[in-house]
């Protein structure tokens, strides 16, 4: 009696990721590569033609993100099982896809053994997504409230403005500068200068 394989389309913008993937793949008994797209509409139009069991899905791709992907295969192909791939373990993207109905969520330095266990699960049915990828993504959601006075310093620390520069731009105390960003850190969840300004980038809490 003929195994029957788990057919898998292969979304990634990356050749060389693409190429490891498909060796993974080729290397399983009961899983066969049927495509690849290079961007987000490829996906979408692949995975209409094609009508993958699992795809695999880069978060960051061209013309339309593997979020944007994802929904769209989601609404259209429920029985195709979407497991979204990152580089980013706080990607907003990431986030995003999970609520848009992707069932696994891993990061692209993930094992072999473990891709290859997580592709089984999804394609039986089963979500895989891991604890640390699930808590960073309830994280990501969450937006913190800053007050205007506190969004104003946090986009002068965002373009490298000193205590002393920010004090003298808004005719306030050094001091209370220090206390402004010592609250505007408690709400990030940062503990230095770059990584606040990082995140607030990502969370789009100040002008890109």
């Amino acid at each position: 009696m003929t195994m029957k394989k788990i057919k898998i389309l292969i979304a990634d913008d990356h050749k060389l990721m693409r190429m490891g993937l498909e060796s993974l793949i080729a290397g399983k008994n009961d899983m066969e590569c049927i495509g690849e797209a290079v961007d987000g509409e490829d996906a979408v139009q692949k995975a209409r033609k094609l009508r993958p069991d699992v795809i695999l899905m880069d978060l960051m791709m061209p013309k339309i993100s593997g979020s944007a992907a994802t929904k769209t295969i989601h609404e259209e192909l429920p029985e195709t099982r979407i497991i979204v791939l990152t580089s980013y373990g706080t990607s907003k993207e990431m986030s995003d896809a999970i609520a848009a109905g992707a069932c696994g969520a891993l990061t692209k330095d993930i094992d072999t053994a473990e891709l290859a266990n997580t592709i089984r699960t999804v394609a039986s049915g089963g979500t895989c997504i891991s604890e640390k990828l699930r808590m960073m993504s309830h994280e990501e959601s969450l937006t913190p409230e800053l007050t205007k006075h506190q969004k104003m310093i946090l986009s002068s620390i965002a373009i490298g403005r000193t205590n002393a520069d920010i004090a003298k731009e808004f005719s306030i105390s050094e001091n209370t500068v220090k206390h402004t960003i010592t609250a505007i850190f408690a709400k990030l969840g940062a503990t230095t200068r770059a990584e606040a300004a990082a995140i607030a980038h990502r969370k789009h809490l100040v002008d890109a």
